[in-house]
Parts: structure tokens; C-alpha cells; sequence
């Protein structure tokens, strides 16, 4: 008697719910997601071989151009809720008696760092554009009449306790001015703060074991 075969059947994966829960997370990825603003000068750090990571957040960097402009960005923490950068706009405000709007201050949280006086700040939120505002970038004044970069840093640490500083100098920036930068912090009991540098690379010896 002729043995019974079995239609062997080969198993198909229906992969149709599997491109349909790819495409939604990729456009709950795309609405979601928010660029990074540019910063307010071009930045080139000079190199370093240290690799002690900087913190994405709870960051403050203050930034010095090859121009001797300074400039200053904080960010939002990990919960944006915070709104730190507008309460610290604010604080400066009342500072130096300017009143800024809700609208005002909603566009500055949104935006990276900037390098300007608190008085000319409204007209740099209202320009009309990047490009105006990029032109109206004229550093954070730093002398000791004037020191708006001390009350930044001020404002910083108590709106936001656990903020760390970093300084970011190109490497054409003159060292003066990246000394009064830390002359500033010290003032203000910061005496410790990291410089962002780029990673050099280290080519080992050929005979290292």
C-alpha cells in the first residue's frame, strides 16, 4: 500500500501590518521632532584628546567668536515645562526694565543662543527674519560697568540649580576675553565648567602592545 503524502506547506509572513506601523511611527517622528536652532556665530572649537562628555541638557555654554563677540544659550532642561529660558528672560527683564510679552518670550524659548544687550532683545524677537536678526548680533557686554553676562549666569544658577557651564571659544578668539569669560563665572561661584573642544585623534605607535 502507497504511503500518504502531506502537502508540505511553506509559512507566509503577512509583513502588511508590520509597513503599516513603520510609516506611523515614522510620521509621529516627523511631527513631533524639533530642529535645533542655529547658533548665533560660526563656532570652530581647536582640538583636543580629552573625552569627558559635555551633558545634553541642564547645560548653559557661553560662546566667544573670533570676533571677541560673547554670546549665551541655556536650555530648556529635559521637561521644556520649566520654561527656564523665560523665566531667566524675565528676571533680565526686570532687571533692566524691560517688559517682555507672552509672545516675546515664547519665541525666545525656542530660539539657541544669542549676544546682544537685554535692551535691544525685543528687537532681535521681532526682526522679521534669521538673517536681520544674525545682523544684530553685537555680543553680550561683558565690561564691569556693564556686566550683563554675570547677571545671565546669575539667573541661570537660581533658576536652574543643577545647570552645568560650558565655554565654547573658537579657536581664533583672543585669550583675553576668554579670561574675563572666566573671570565672569568665578565672580558668580562658578569655578567649575568645561570647555567644549573638538576630539583629536591619537595614532598609537606601530610597536604599541
Amino acid at each position: 500500500m502507497g504511503k500518504i503524502k502531506i502537502a508540505v506547506k511553506t509559512p507566509r509572513i503577512d509583513m502588511t501590518p508590520m509597513v503599516d506601523l513603520f510609516f506611523l511611527l515614522l510620521v509621529f517622528f516627523i511631527l513631533t521632532a524639533t530642529f535645533r536652532p542655529e547658533e548665533a556665530a560660526p563656532i570652530k572649537t581647536p582640538l583636543s584628546t580629552s573625552s569627558t562628555p559635555i551633558p545634553d541638557d541642564h547645560l548653559a555654554t557661553i560662546l566667544v567668536s573670533t570676533k571677541d563677540k560673547v554670546f549665551f544659550n541655556v536650555d530648556n532642561g529635559r521637561d521644556s515645562t520649566d520654561h527656564i529660558r523665560g523665566k531667566l528672560l524675565q528676571a533680565m527683564g526686570a532687571e533692566y526694565q524691560v517688559k517682555f510679552t507672552p509672545k516675546e518670550i515664547k519665541k525666545f524659548e525656542g530660539l539657541a543662543s544669542f549676544g546682544l544687550p537685554v535692551t535691544k532683545l525685543q528687537a532681535f524677537l521681532n526682526a522679521p527674519n534669521a538673517k536681520t536678526r544674525e545682523a544684530m548680533q553685537e555680543g553680550i557686554p561683558i565690561d564691569s560697568l556693564n556686566n550683563q553676562l554675570g547677571m545671565w549666569v546669575r539667573y541661570a544658577r537660581t533658576y536652574y540649580s543643577d545647570v552645568v557651564f560650558a565655554i565654547k571659544g573658537d579657536g581664533g578668539a583672543n585669550y583675553p576675553v576668554v579670561k574675563k569669560v572666566i573671570a565672569v563665572l568665578q565672580a558668580n561661584n562658578v569655578n567649575k565648567f568645561n570647555l567644549t573642544t573638538d576630539l583629536k585623534s591619537i595614532e598609537l605607535p606601530t610597536d604599541f602592545k
